[in-house]
């Protein structure tokens, strides 16, 4: 009888580690994911160069990933909410480790594409249940810590996932970072498979019918539509950042990462302004980063042959590009408050729909009026969800 409760004791420190641990390889597998949708926009000049298409059309695959997840992300992660989380997320890394493997072989643009279209199915799949999960991996009390965590390694891959796998392929080339991408899924997903417990499925992955009910919210369908309008926004330009810095700022390909890098350090202050406003005036978050995005990538273009005045525009733009990502998601969710994990899996499908109409518009708009032509696009976008964002402000 006194056994029980020393043997209890003792085994507490290591289960607490281990679950720290399983957290931990959450967040490595959420940074790998999220930079796996993200660092192509980083790759498009020397893909396009190597495959010998046009700069809009290898744009394109950025549109096949995103309208992938806008499309399937929320039946497949309704369809797999009863699979065992931890056989989910193994399954998940093979499939980014075998995927970015055929993104490195690729000839030719449709098996690029092909490379893309396959994770594109699988990455909403873990958005929708990682929170969740990390919260179920967290020891009582920490279980906000957790997701936390996660979320950082999200915000990471926003961040610095498009810099990093740059740099790497002006070192090993595009493919080569495709195969660093292919490795590290593999190793992570294997270490995943050792070290996460088994954990059970969580009744709330279940959508029922009172919380598919926001769908019948005008409101609610409005703040969708604004993250739509802000997405198309900021990827219109984004989309094509690496090819501007190139072109217009005449940057060497050599060194277009470190602009990146810069831009993404600055998105850190943005991550954190946006944390600390979007709480307490959701839509005045919306306008001020807006606007200042908005100003970024509209004077990025005139001022890319000066390089210090294009540095300040391009701070404004990665400080409100950022704080979008933030601000849009708590937004949706405080607009869904009675069904907050689908109003954040439904706010994902919006922001990939923006993602992918970003690069099809910036796509065009480079067809048809030069590059030149992105930051005045992408602003007048910006402006249209300014104006929603006011009359939902006029309406509340």
């Amino acid at each position: 009888m006194q056994s029980s409760p020393t043997a209890g004791a003792s085994m507490a420190p290591a289960d607490t580690s281990r679950s720290g641990l399983s957290v931990l390889i959450m967040a490595i597998a959420a940074f790998i994911i999220v930079t796996t949708e993200f660092l192509i926009v980083g790759l498009l000049p020397a893909l396009s160069r190597e495959l010998h298409i046009s700069i809009a059309l290898a744009g394109q695959v950025v549109t096949l990933f995103a309208f992938t997840v806008m499309l399937f992300g929320p039946v497949l992660t309704a369809r797999l909410a009863h699979v065992e989380r931890k056989k989910l997320f193994t399954l998940i890394l093979m499939v980014f480790a075998a995927s970015n493997v055929l993104a490195a072989v690729s000839t030719n643009i449709w098996v690029l594409a092909l490379a893309r279209f396959i994770p594109a199915l699988a990455l909403p799949v873990f958005w929708g249940t990682a929170s969740e999960t990390a919260g179920q991996l967290a020891a009582p009390g920490q279980s906000g810590k957790a997701v936390g965590r996660v979320y950082l390694g999200i915000t990471a891959a926003l961040v610095f996932g498009v810099p990093l796998g740059t740099l790497a392929a002006d070192s090993v080339g595009w493919r080569g970072s495709f195969w660093i991408l292919a490795g590290i899924s593999l190793f992570i997903g294997v270490l995943m498979h050792r070290v996460m417990p088994k954990l059970p499925v969580s009744a709330s992955a279940h959508p029922d019918q009172k919380q598919t009910a926001i769908l019948r919210q005008p409101r609610f369908l409005a703040h969708l539509l604004l993250s739509v309008l802000t997405f198309t926004s900021l990827f219109t330009a984004y989309t094509y950042l690496a090819d501007m810095l190139e072109r217009l700022a005449d940057i060497p390909a050599s060194q277009v990462g470190w602009w990146l890098m810069g831009f993404g350090a600055m998105g850190m202050i943005g991550n954190h302004l946006g944390g600390s406003m979007v709480d307490r005036k959701p839509l005045l978050a919306m306008v001020v980063f807006l606007l200042l995005a908005g100003a970024g990538m509209l004077a990025a273009v005139p001022l890319a042959p000066h390089h210090v005045a294009l540095t300040v525009a391009l701070m404004a733009w990665g400080i409100g590009y950022t704080a979008l990502f933030v601000v849009c998601q708590v937004r949706v969710m405080q607009a869904g408050a009675q069904a907050q994990a689908l109003a954040a899996t439904l706010n994902i499908s919006a922001a990939n729909a923006g993602i992918g109409l970003g690069a099809i518009i910036g796509g065009v708009g480079i067809g048809h009026f030069g590059i030149t032509s992105i930051g005045i696009i992408a602003t007048l976008i910006a402006a249209s969800a300014v104006i929603v964002a006011l009359l939902l402000m006029r309406r509340r």
